[in-house]
């Protein structure tokens, strides 16, 4: 792989810093971690992606006969970097052009694929992903949410968890059981439902730092047109392992982790230890370097994974070390802003006290569901490897 970019790619590169500079201004620092839902923040979101549908960058590297532009992979990568690093405020959207477009594309119907994707591509469609259980969260193969066929209907009764953003959701993509005596990986199917079907009931769940992000989401009684569903009945779990490769490749993760240890560099020129500032201080300077190496090792398998999409190959384990080092990496760049501040770290936003104005609080907090969110640390590993190295899996 050679890891330049041509001309071309970095005049879209300028393109891109041009565009969120001039809609969300110079000195935008982004919505707090989580903290996308709030009528003040979503009215911006929605905003943004309306000028993005206008731009045609939306669905940017999608083909044109699904609404996209055909660009290359390379500069939807470079887009995706761009707009992770500049905090750029795109949760209402993302599920539904990074992961549901690509999965309807391999698994879909026509008839899916003319309804579903023209509704992502005009940003109309916010989707929500019910794939968590109470039940099945590490071990989500052993999901209980049921679907049991009736006429021209599925009906389905269970619950999901930790579902983000559902409360504002328009369409979930979501699991369900249709074959229970079957061996857990098979038996399961995949299903696009609307979200104002009868039956359905969201409940909030407040995380820790306060934010109403995540959701419980009951179904009773649901009824969900057979046409619905995405692949083929009990081999959903193959559409579903498909979609977490999409969700967990992205380039995003370092972006954002570079932006936030630049902030801490920064912020160590004003911050004193032994009369001295800290970005003096050898054991600072050298726990820095570290991050800052590693974050960029892991931003190459990143770039080797939007490669291999380029070539139409799907990445497995390479998508899984992408997520797995960009998570930990967010963790560890999270304590050490906290170690930086001591107790000025734990103050919230509106405090005048507040460094980076509550930010590394809220990072802190929210950096800890980063190794559970789309499979936890010890499922990458097991994928990398069972699938990378061959070996049995734990």
């Amino acid at each position: 792989m050679d890891f330049r970019f041509t001309e071309e790619q970095e005049n879209f590169r300028a393109e891109v810093r041009t565009f969120l500079t001039d809609n969300l201004g110079w000195d935008w620092q982004g919505v707090a971690p989580d903290d996308y839902f709030t009528d003040e923040n979503w009215a911006l979101i929605r905003g943004l992606t309306g000028k993005l549908v206008d731009k045609g960058w939306l669905t940017l590297a999608w083909p044109e006969e699904y609404g996209g532009q055909g660009r290359p992979h390379i500069e939807q990568m470079i887009y995706n970097e761009e707009t992770a690093y500049f905090r750029a405020p795109m949760r209402d959207t993302s599920m539904g052009t990074h992961m549901v477009g690509p999965s309807l594309m391999m698994y879909g119907t026509d008839e899916q694929k003319d309804r579903y994707l023209s509704e992502i591509a005009d940003g109309s469609a916010v989707y929500c992903q019910g794939f968590s259980e109470p039940e099945s969260g590490s071990d989500l193969a052993s999901l209980q949410l049921r679907a049991v066929e009736d006429g021209d209907d599925f009906v389905l009764n269970g619950s999901k968890v930790w579902t983000s953003g559902a409360h504002r959701a328009n369409r979930c993509y979501m699991m369900a059981r249709t074959e229970p005596d079957a061996p857990k990986h098979r038996g399961i199917s995949m299903f696009i439902v609307d979200m104002a079907t009868p039956g359905i009931e969201v409940r909030p769940i407040i995380n820790m730092h306060n934010v109403h992000y995540f959701n419980e989401v009951l179904f009773e009684d649901v009824r969900v047109p057979k046409q619905n569903m995405v692949g083929e009945m009990n081999r959903g779990w193959y559409v579903a392992a498909t979609t977490l490769d999409f969700e967990r490749s992205g380039v995003g993760r370092y972006a954002g982790n570079r932006r936030d240890l630049e902030e801490l560099i920064s912020l160590s020129r004003e911050i004193k230890l032994n009369g001295k500032s800290m970005n003096e201080d050898a054991r600072f300077r050298r726990r820095v370097a570290d991050l800052w190496t590693g974050n960029e090792a892991g931003k190459l398998v990143a770039y080797q994974v939007a490669w291999m999409q380029s070539q139409g190959l799907v990445p497995n384990k390479e998508a899984s070390v992408s997520k797995l080092v960009g998570s930990e990496i967010n963790q560890r760049i999270s304590q050490l802003g906290m170690q930086m501040l001591g107790m000025y770290g734990a103050l919230e936003k509106g405090s005048k006290w507040a460094y980076l104005q509550g930010r590394i609080a809220a990072q802190w907090m929210n950096s800890y569901s980063l190794t559970l969110r789309a499979g936890t640390s010890e499922i990458q590993r097991n994928i990398i490897a069972s699938r990378g190295l061959g070996l049995p899996r734990g």
